[in-house]
């Protein structure tokens, strides 16, 4: 019997090395999808701006820019609590996604709908940040190495006799 599989890379003189958790997880995840949503964000607004000017382009960064704010506070917190505190970190989440939720709305309320605000294109702003955002996120979190097991310390002196 023949086999058609590739013999692929040899393997060399180096052994593999430990490889421990990604640093800095949440500040990274927060630069990649901030920069997704941003570029994404651009181009929306110049597309807004030949379409309905200013005005439309405009809208676009306070749909999309509201969307960034709204999903780097998580991050923060997942970064700054989640240092000390890691299994914490996912009830802070949720705690604080209902403050947001409530925050934001309170917010719009209060400020009503300006003058300049072409409601197409804020909720198009939105929707692309949101999109890429998650998308970024998840290829963020897919690349990330998290530690699922605690890894037993070593006892020095020799095996434990005592049982």
């Amino acid at each position: 019997m023949t086999s058609n599989a590739e013999t692929g890379r040899p393997s060399g003189k180096r052994g593999v090395g430990v490889s421990g958790e990604t640093p800095k997880l949440w500040l990274r995840l927060l630069f990649l999808s901030s920069a997704a949503s941003l570029a994404g964000l651009v181009i929306t607004s110049i597309v807004a701006g030949l379409i309905n000017g200013s005005k439309g382009a405009f809208s676009v960064v306070f749909g999309g820019g509201l969307v960034m704010a709204f999903f780097a506070i998580s991050l923060l917190i997942g970064h700054f609590v989640g240092r000390n505190n890691p299994s914490g970190a996912v009830g802070l989440f949720v705690a604080t996604y209902f403050v947001k939720v409530v925050g934001f709305a309170i917010v719009l309320f209060a400020i009503g709908t300006p003058e300049w605000l072409h409601s197409r294109w804020f909720l198009i702003g939105a929707v692309v940040s949101v999109v890429l955002w998650q998308v970024a996120e998840i290829y963020g979190f897919s690349k990330a190495r998290l530690q699922i097991y605690n890894d037993p310390e070593e006892q020095k002196g020799g095996p434990d006799v005592s049982a």
